[in-house]
């Protein structure tokens, strides 16, 4: 039941939770919480030191009732629920700003935006493409009609190829993906 080593008493589990009117599995508990502590007798196993581990279960107890002493496991738990309310305590701060804002006017539908990017680009793809016959209608008092014809083509097709460019340039995996929900950009 009981083993002397070094000049202590050292007893199995067993007899632990029989002392301190707990299971056995309790006491496995209070071990893993650092509460009591083992240690390893050589061809036994594991043993608490019998005077010790009562003292610092009675230790336990007492700051327990006065509420000193938590658990390490406890203290940590404590702290990061306390981080986390924090974190969220900012989060809904940010989202409150940002409805304040949004109700303000400063941010607008995504959607909205593309749509007047769209509308742009139309727009200027038209005014690109009548830039050749403008300037052909400029010169065309020193050209011959067919040649006139010519030139206007050949500019029409350079313009093609460099709208096509700016478009090839601009273009992002990510603006290529169908976008979906209400997001807002930032006016």
């Amino acid at each position: 039941m009981a083993e002397e080593k070094s000049g202590g008493q050292f007893v199995k589990v067993e007899v632990i939770a029989q002392i301190f009117g707990v299971t056995v599995r309790r006491v496995q508990q209070l071990t893993q919480e650092g509460v009591v502590k083992t240690t390893e007798i050589p061809g036994e196993g594991r043993r608490y030191e019998l005077v010790p581990t009562i003292k610092t279960y009675i230790q336990y107890l007492s700051d327990k009732a006065y509420g000193k002493g938590k658990s390490e496991k406890e203290t940590e738990l404590r702290q990061q629920k306390l981080e986390a309310e924090i974190a969220l305590k900012e989060s809904q701060g940010e989202m409150h700003r940002m409805r304040a804002e949004i109700a303000a006017g400063k941010y607008i539908d995504v959607e909205e935006v593309a749509l007047d990017y769209q509308k742009f680009f139309v727009t200027f793809k038209r005014f690109a493409l009548g830039i050749p016959s403008r300037l052909v209608s400029m010169i065309s008092d020193s050209l011959e009609p067919l040649e006139a014809r010519r030139v206007e083509k050949e500019m029409g097709a350079e313009v093609k190829r460099m709208l096509r460019a700016f478009v090839v340039s601009g273009y992002t995996p990510e603006s290529g993906e169908e976008k979906t929900g209400r997001r807002r950009a930032k006016t």
